[in-house]
């Protein structure tokens, strides 16, 4: 199978590299600075593994001049590069090509399928923890490391799910095929969201916003929030799972911050209108009322507004 992983940071590149490393016929297509970065020290994966490799790669101007069509795209950038990310890959989409995006929501599925057609898109939901370091390294934080796809539409297993998943299995990934990928891409949502939200407003880690008093009773409200929208869509959270999510999001004494929370404290700008516009305006389209998302999105609006004037 002939892949193309689109981005190499945090999740992309730890997804892209256990396939290259397991000898499938990976390419990366990068930027020219972390083309030029990854061809100096190797693609690298440090912190709870240590390994490193030569990956081969692209840039977007080099597969324009020599459009070659690939088996798979896996695409993993933030949803504020989506865009961009489309017009460079697009000469490698075929008419057999599948797509799947590693992305959190659903916004990404409209512009992908009414670009490349439903019928090339599956949804995908990639779980792992990760973050680039100050070398531009791969860091992994915790053993959490799996990624799950499907047909949007439901159904048993097709045979190029089947296929794909064959290939990521055989890499070493931990490759899921749920009952629904648009339900596991709900909850992730529903879990991403609260995390975010959590750690934004209060302006520090999950462990640090449950160490003050209203920090667990924050992270409890923001968590049946956000899945209470989900259930309104037709995808309720099970107990148990609403049970681990909210043992993740009160833990004592835990370092957890995803990458928006980095992003925000940074001063870069944020995926807000992917991950909390779109949520909140389903909410309001579903008569859930989201006061607290309501709160976080204008926050986090504020803040890219700044950014970007």
């Amino acid at each position: 199978m002939k892949i193309l992983v689109v981005g190499a940071g945090a999740t992309g590149g730890y997804f892209g590299a256990m396939l290259a490393r397991s000898g499938q016929d990976v390419t990366f297509l990068v930027r020219p600075a972390r083309a030029a970065a990854l061809r100096r020290r190797g693609l690298r994966v440090v912190g709870e593994e240590e390994w490193r490799l030569d990956p081969v790669l692209l840039t977007a101007d080099e597969l324009a001049a020599d459009p070659v069509p690939y088996d798979l795209v896996l695409l993993s950038v933030k949803a504020t590069a989506l865009a961009a990310a489309m017009e460079d890959f697009a000469p490698a989409v075929g008419p057999d090509t599948v797509i799947v995006p590693q992305l959190n929501g659903f916004a990404h599925l409209d512009a992908l399928t009414g670009r490349f057609g439903k019928e090339r898109v599956l949804g995908g939901v990639a779980k792992v923890v990760t973050t680039l370091d100050e070398h531009g390294d791969i860091l992994r934080l915790a053993p959490l490391a799996h990624l799950s796809l499907g047909e949007l539409d439901g159904g048993a297993p097709s045979p190029r799910v089947a296929a794909i998943r064959t290939v990521l299995a055989d890499a070493g990934i931990d490759a899921r095929v749920p009952d629904s990928i648009v339900t596991a891409m709900w909850h992730k949502w529903v879990f991403i969201t609260t995390v975010g939200a959590l750690t934004s407003l209060a302006r520090g880690s999950v462990g640090e916003v449950n160490a003050l008093p209203g920090g667990t009773e924050l992270a409890t409200a923001l968590l049946d929030e956000a899945a209470a929208v989900s259930a309104a869509a037709g995808h309720p959270l099970p107990e148990a799972e609403y049970r681990t999510n909210l043992g993740v999001v009160t833990a004592a004494g835990s370092p957890l911050v995803p990458s928006l929370y980095r992003d925000l404290v940074s001063d870069r700008p944020t995926e807000v209108e992917h991950l909390f516009g779109d949520l909140v305006s389903r909410a309001r389209a579903l008569g859930v009322a989201t006061p607290l998302l309501d709160l976080a999105t204008l926050q986090l609006r504020v803040h890219q507004a700044r950014v970007q004037a």
